[in-house]
């Protein structure tokens, strides 16, 4: 399945204006005020209002969120550009970038014609900066283009608590990197736009930190089985023929993950719960999914799985 390179109705400017293990066991080091990655999310709400604050009050608030801004930005240029300056080869030089996290939203969403239009919430797709492009076409890189994100200890901000699902079971929200694929090359550099699943999955908050990397040692996948939220989706006459549709909106899978298909103005989610690679059939932590024969089963849903009890 080919990649198409969509064109994002959302300027660069504007865009960055908007809003080997697979779980990390051990406790992050929390990132304090004096790291150059720091940044206060509550620094930027509430948003100024020029007739509630007046005029003076307003330009402060206004001056104070954006040199917020701008420092982050800063540190993160700052790390990229010693990257570069100390990599090895041209190739590993622009394979790599620290960004800056923002969910996608419908601004990205592709015109009507290209495959991803109206799977920006229900892919594995993001928006990246041009040098990931320059990597592929330098390194011959092979579809489907992979990209690993990763949490960074110490730099990305704790993970967002999240609540327990409608059936009391344990939150996602623990994985330390998750593999995606390319929606565009659009970003403005040092940052990384990624689908809702992912942040959630990664614990993240908007404008946190994170690693990205190219990726060409990602297996092919072999199998996967699945966990629906919901028996709603089994009780679909076809539900395997729209399961097969919808996962080619996936260039690969990371087990763990929870991820969304739409289906009929419904969306269902599922955890993927098992992912085995090729030829062996291994347990791996990430698989391709895109041009892979790929067997994928459902598991006993979570609507009918003894809810946990909830502690008192």
């Amino acid at each position: 399945m080919a990649l198409l390179l969509c064109s994002a109705q959302l300027s660069c400017g504007a865009s960055a204006a908007s809003s080997t293990t697979l779980h990390n066991n051990l406790p992050s080091t929390t990132i304090t005020a004096s790291s150059p990655f720091y940044f206060d999310q509550t620094s930027q709400y509430p948003t100024p209002s020029l007739i509630d604050d007046g005029v003076l009050t307003f330009f402060t608030k206004k001056w104070s969120q954006a040199k917020s801004i701008a420092l982050l930005e800063q540190a993160v240029e700052d790390h990229n550009a010693e990257y570069v300056a100390t990599s090895a080869n041209g190739i590993d030089a622009i394979s790599y970038r620290r960004a800056i996290a923002l969910p996608l939203d419908d601004r990205f969403d592709p015109p009507v014609g290209v495959f991803s239009h109206g799977h920006i919430y229900t892919g594995d797709k993001m928006s990246l900066p041009r040098n990931f492009w320059d990597a592929i076409m330098k390194s011959k890189a092979e579809v489907p283009w992979l990209f690993e994100v990763s949490r960074v200890d110490g730099v990305s901000s704790p993970r967002v608590a999240m609540p327990a699902d409608e059936h009391h079971h344990a939150s996602s929200a623990t994985l330390s990197r998750a593999v995606g694929g390319a929606l565009d090359f659009r970003s403005p550099n040092n940052y990384v736009f990624l689908p809702h699943w992912m942040f959630k999955a990664l614990g993240l908050r908007p404008r946190d930190v994170v690693d990205v990397r190219l990726v060409q040692t990602t297996p092919p996948g072999s199998a996967v089985k699945l966990r629906p939220h919901t028996s709603a989706f089994t009780n679909i006459g076809n539900h395997q023929a729209v399961l097969e549709t919808e996962l080619k909106h996936y260039s690969a899978l990371t087990l763990g993950s929870t991820i969304p298909f739409d289906y009929r103005g419904e969306r269902y989610y599922f955890d993927v719960v098992d992912l085995r690679s090729a030829p062996r059939g291994e347990r791996v932590p990430m698989a391709k999914v895109q041009d892979c024969d790929i067997a994928a089963e459902f598991v006993r849903s979570k609507d009918q799985m003894k809810p946990k009890r909830r502690q008192k």
